[in-house]
């Protein structure tokens, strides 16, 4: 969307990164990397979810309470800088899909869902990137860290970045998708199921365990049912 944007306005377009707790370093990284090859003008923009009480308690409208924090202060920022919209990146996909943060989107005035509204699917997105010579057109998904937390657990700085240097732990040993699911005294790792032989290294197997435990776990276990994409929402029957 942002090269869409650059190649529609060239410098009447700037590209945000809302920088939070619940994102990890790596993905702040990646987005200045992706906007200097668009050529994009780009700001990080720190707006912490963790100011609201709401998103902290972490129930099931948790996403609804992001959305509005953020998308409230991009659309705030816009203003002020003469930006008449602000385009986020839902696509059609995510309809089908628990999102209550899109309610928030449409409640903000001035905020827009162009590849939603276009019905695109990330299918479609990741070929039209591929077609533009985007690095990230195979990129694996990357929900915000906080989906990581279970349910009621309230989301807080320290859990979120024992799951990111969980994740970045793992990455080592593991490619392709990998979570680790935040469970109070208990970190679930979720792997695509190819990726389970590797486990049956003592060696690997036991510098996980004790590595992660010193991140403040009491137990670390394997979901045998492999990754899946928001598995958290099982606990809400969604």
């Amino acid at each position: 969307m942002a090269a869409a944007a650059y190649n529609a306005l060239a410098d009447k377009a700037i590209a945000i990164t809302a920088c939070s707790e619940t994102l990890p370093q790596n993905e702040v990284e990646d987005a200045v990397v992706l906007a200097g090859k668009i050529g994009i003008k780009h700001k990080l923009m720190t707006i912490s979810e963790l100011a609201s009480p709401e998103f902290v308690s972490n129930d099931a409208t948790r996403c609804y309470y992001c959305k509005k924090v953020r998308f409230s202060a991009l659309a705030a920022w816009a203003e002020e800088q003469g930006y008449k919209w602000v385009l986020e990146g839902s696509n059609a996909d995510d309809v089908a899909d628990f999102r209550p943060g899109m309610k928030a989107v449409k409640e903000i005035a001035g905020v827009s869902s162009p590849l939603l509204e276009v019905g695109l699917t990330k299918q479609d997105i990741r070929r039209l990137s591929k077609e533009w010579g985007l690095p990230t057109y195979n990129k694996p998904s990357a929900a915000c860290l906080s989906s990581r937390i279970a349910y009621g657990l309230p989301v807080t700085a320290e859990r979120l970045k024992q799951v990111e240097t969980a994740e970045a732990l793992l990455k080592k040993n593991f490619s392709g998708q990998i979570r680790v699911r935040h469970h109070g005294n208990l970190a679930r790792i979720e792997l695509q199921p190819e990726q389970f032989a590797s486990l049956a290294n003592p060696a690997i197997t036991n510098e996980i365990v004790s590595e992660i435990k010193k991140m403040g776990f009491t137990y670390v276990t394997l979901d045998l049912s492999g990754y899946q994409m928001g598995s958290m929402n099982q606990m809400l029957g969604k």
